[in-house]
């Protein structure tokens, strides 16, 4: 039977330790020499295979000399290696979709997404975004430019990496009647949809308001596929306080088909203006 915990989070956590302890200068002897893990367990901790104590985080975290901010992000990985169906807390001051997203996002093959009312973070403009995050309220200039910088970056990491990572979206008809920011910008997002179409690995679509009633009116959601079989296809979910990440086989068959009646009863952006 295998450990409990979701194996996404697991992994994850792997990695970025893995990456810390080369970054620190550590070997897997040197954390033997510790005493916080023998060579074996440190190699099944990286390699995702086993869920992780927070103890053991904390000690690793003291021995490769982590600042606070990232021992913290670590721990709450760490519970996440303990429980299925984990959920993330985005807290007001971490720039939005910090965290495991913004890596498993980076690092993925294929993003699929929809939104009813929104553009797709990976398509915004930064005038769009800026827009919507003033409107979000509570948050400081300094924050905003922060979190635009951060989105800017995500962006970067799916779509001008080499290869870049593929990306299907379908956006609802709401997406682009309301109004975010002014018309202007509306103007300019539009245009910039048009432009990222064009691109080989960039595929928008929208669902009309002709086609009536559709299987995904709960809400929106991205399905994240990797090229390493070691990586599990996930679904993500975000809500206001936080985020779930499913990847049961069930769960995935369901928002993969929910998607595909998505895709293939909407049209084309260009075709909609």
């Amino acid at each position: 039977m295998s450990d409990p915990g979701s194996t996404v989070v697991r992994r994850q956590l792997g990695r970025r330790l893995r990456r810390l302890r080369e970054d620190a200068g550590k070997s897997h002897e040197d954390v033997a020499a510790a005493h916080i893990a023998g060579r074996t367990k440190m190699w099944r901790i990286e390699h995702g295979l086993i869920p992780v104590k927070d103890g053991d985080v904390l000690a690793l975290a003291r021995l490769y000399a982590l600042p606070g901010d990232v021992t913290e992000a670590l721990v709450q990985l760490a519970a996440g290696t303990r429980d299925r169906g984990w959920t993330e807390e985005f807290g007001r001051t971490v720039p939005e979709g910090f965290g495991l997203y913004a890596g498993l996002e980076g690092s993925s093959d294929s993003v699929q997404s929809w939104h009813p009312e929104l553009v797709q973070g990976l398509l915004q403009t930064p005038d769009y975004t800026r827009a919507l995050m003033t409107a979000h309220g509570g948050l400081s200039a300094e924050e905003i430019d922060r979190r635009l910088a951060f989105r800017m970056e995500r962006q970067q990491a799916v779509l001008d990496r080499q290869p870049p990572g593929r990306v299907r979206a379908v956006l609802g008809s709401g997406a682009l009647a309301l109004v975010v920011g002014s018309p202007t910008v509306m103007e300019a997002q539009r245009a910039h949809l048009h432009k990222l179409n064009a691109r080989e690995h960039v595929e928008i679509k929208v669902w009309p308001w002709t086609a009536g009633a559709h299987p995904a009116t709960k809400g929106a959601f991205t399905i994240l596929d990797f090229d390493d079989p070691d990586d599990p296809a996930l679904v993500f979910v975000e809500t206001h306080l936080g985020a779930r990440y499913l990847e049961q086989a069930e769960q995935l068959a369901e928002y993969r088909r929910v998607f595909d009646v998505l895709w293939k009863g909407a049209q084309w952006v260009e075709e909609i203006e």
